[in-house]
């Protein structure tokens, strides 16, 4: 059996265990049955998920059985930890529906049907639902010093805020999770959690409960939180969070935000996020350094994350994206010329798009000029004249340096679609409706 903490250790994926000394080998004696849970306060996912969720498969891939706990419970109130202030609670309605789609994620990482090994889904409601206040305060709270949770990190570093406090309700959600790992171990084996950093004071509230309750001894290790080289949380951009369903965030925009990962933090997600070996890791890593400037480890980075997230497919429809949209210097004439529309729209699927009359291109045509302003690539007919004549309008990829330019039928890329670009990044699609 691979020795899994060897393996997360090297990827430094180890941030803290309760056990330093002993752990190691006692993970290495036989397979054991950890359990990571993720609430579901969103529908989808995001690349904040993915360090924990990888562990939980990178144990399935060193022997172990994983469980991946849906907290339909826990989810109704919300966790304190890592937040300064309440959060908005979520309808019943609204939980089921993040329930399942989260669930449905979870199965692109870990393998159903693999024996003994086999992953298990499973949603804490099931067991939280059936308990009445007055029996969860006898059975469940009376073996929690209130004293023990104010030490908490979670729970002091709101009480020590002057503009916020903590709702009973939020309070409340250690005792939850806590349970959670108390019901795992008697009805599952489980025998250790794994959880973010931010974690730490949930999961070992729940190895206190579980060897007051049932006295057993349990185990817990966290892995770090997500940030950037200079300490920032990464998966965020200007839109906002990096979502792994694709209705969310599509493939392509998924895989462009590794490709332009900073070279600071590239060899950390190699290690975290892709399932490469040290030895290739190391590769990429040199390659890339001895010309930085054609991205080899984000692409590698891309690659590999995007096919696990969205498949083949999905991650076919981001390259074939990123080709149209940083084309190379040199172009085929006729990239473009042969394409459907239902191709251009899943290949230009992020940028903006305006519709105009079909009647515009008949006649003298539309001016080049008029094209760029109609389409937002220019805010002035002056400032579309100084892109054409400093050579960064383009036409279908093809780079524009005539003024006077009109575009009529033959344009079109598609049935009704012709695209423009400003520059290298800047992308709109003309619609001509008939």
């Amino acid at each position: 059996m691979p020795d899994i903490f060897t393996e997360l250790d090297w990827r430094r994926l180890v941030n803290q265990t309760t056990d330093d000394e002993n752990l190691p080998d006692w993970l290495a004696r036989e397979p054991r049955t950890v359990y990571v849970g993720f609430d579901p306060t969103a529908d989808s996912l995001h690349v904040g998920h993915l360090v924990a969720l990888m562990v939980l498969r990178r144990f399935q891939q060193c022997g172990h059985r994983p469980i991946a706990l849906v907290g339909g419970a826990t989810g109704m109130i919300g966790d304190p930890s890592g937040k300064s202030e309440e959060r908005v609670l979520l309808s019943e309605e609204s939980i089921r529906a993040n329930v399942a789609g989260m669930g449905k994620q979870l199965r692109r990482f870990l393998d159903f049907d693999a024996g003994a090994t086999s992953a298990l889904l499973v949603n804490n409601y099931d067991w939280m639902g059936r308990f009445g206040y007055l029996e969860f305060l006898r059975d469940v709270g009376k073996h929690f010093p209130v004293n023990v949770m104010l030490t908490k990190d979670s729970v002091r570093s709101r009480l020590d805020r002057t503009d916020t406090g903590l709702s009973y309700t939020e309070f409340s959600y250690m005792l939850l999770q806590a349970y959670d790992f108390v019901y795992l171990s008697e009805h599952y084996d489980c025998e250790i959690q794994v959880g973010g950093s931010d974690q730490w004071g949930n999961i070992t509230a729940g190895i206190d409960l579980a060897r007051r309750l049932r006295g057993v001894q349990l185990n817990g290790m966290t892995c770090p939180l997500l940030t950037k080289s200079d300490g920032t949380k990464m998966g965020k951009t200007e839109s906002g969070a990096v979502w792994l369903a694709p209705e969310r965030t599509s493939p392509y925009h998924f895989y462009q935000y590794w490709i332009n990962l900073d070279d600071a933090d590239v060899g950390t997600c190699l290690r975290f996020f892709t399932d490469l070996g040290r030895e290739e890791i190391d590769d990429v890593i040199a390659r890339h350094e001895s010309a930085p400037e054609r991205r080899a480890a984000q692409r590698r980075l891309a690659t590999e994350l995007t096919r696990l997230v969205h498949g083949e497919e999905g991650l076919g429809a981001a390259q074939r994206a990123t080709d149209r949209l940083f084309p190379p210097t040199k172009l085929d004439a006729d990239d473009l010329g042969e394409r459907t529309d239902a191709e251009l729209r899943e290949i230009y699927a992020d940028v903006p798009s305006r519709e105009l009359p079909r009647e515009r291109l008949s006649g003298e045509g539309l001016s080049v000029i008029d094209a760029f302003c109609e389409a937002g690539l220019a805010k002035s007919k002056s400032e579309a004249r100084r892109l054409v004549t400093q050579g960064g309008a383009y036409v279908n990829n093809r780079r524009v340096d005539d003024l006077d330019a009109r575009l009529g039928p033959s344009d079109l890329a598609g049935e009704t679609m012709i695209v423009l670009r400003a520059g290298k990044k800047k992308h709109a699609l003309l619609r001509f409706a008939p």
